[in-house]
This record gives structure tokens, C-alpha cells and sequence, in this order.
């Protein structure tokens, strides 16, 4: 009744990375740079803000804890 079929994913890696504003374009940059094999499955990238930054052992907030 049913067929026995296989289906072949890429396999994919999630890296989260957090910079101050002014990096932004130069990190976009060099992931490109370094990522771009013109395959499917090159990746996409996500820019999204970062509200809040705490550094847990020092208790430095903002700039200083990136």
C-alpha cells in the first residue's frame, strides 16, 4: 500500500553571532566572503537587534560586554 522513499537533507549548522552596529556590513562581508560556494545550501544570514547585552561574570552591560 505504502512506498518506502528516502529523502536527502543538507546538512546545516547554526552560528549566532553578536557585534557592535559599526562591524555589521564588514562581518556580513567576510561570512559571504567565506560562506558563498553558489551551492544550495550556502545559508542565509539574519541581522536582527540585539536589545540587551549582560555579561553574566562581570556584570557589564551594552558595548562593553559584546
Amino acid at each position: 500500500r505504502g512506498a518506502e522513499y528516502h529523502i536527502h537533507f543538507i546538512p546545516k549548522i547554526k552560528i549566532e553571532i553578536v557585534v557592535n552596529d559599526d562591524m555589521e556590513e564588514k562581518v556580513i562581508a567576510i561570512i559571504q566572503d567565506k560562506a558563498q560556494t553558489g551551492e544550495i545550501g550556502d545559508g542565509k544570514i539574519f541581522v536582527i537587534p540585539v536589545e540587551k547585552t549582560i555579561r553574566i561574570r562581570t556584570g557589564e552591560r551594552g558595548k562593553d560586554a559584546i
